[in-house]
């Protein structure tokens, strides 16, 4: 069973929202606007997540951010040499 919903009614400008019914296919505008709106409340917690670390441990440097990155890179090439391998 879905959540249940309510109705509302928002002001966006027209090339936004003409931008969003053309790409919400069938399911439709209500449901390609509460995606975004889902992602952005997501977002927001992110957001507020890293403040609150970043407040107990300091800002993360670029040199971490960079470390961080390869790591995934690195793992992300292991990943499909091991998907290429079990072919």
């Amino acid at each position: 069973m879905s959540e249940p919903t309510g109705k509302y009614s928002i002001t966006m400008p027209r090339d936004i929202a003409e931008a969003a019914k053309a790409r919400s296919g069938p399911s439709g505008l209500s449901a390609y606007v509460a995606a975004a709106v889902a992602r952005q409340i997501e977002r927001d917690s992110l957001n507020e997540l890293i403040a609150v670390a970043e407040a107990e441990h300091g800002p993360i440097t670029d040199e971490e951010i960079q470390a961080l990155r390869d790591q995934l890179h690195q793992a992300r090439e292991q990943k499909a040499q091991g998907g290429a391998d079990a072919a």
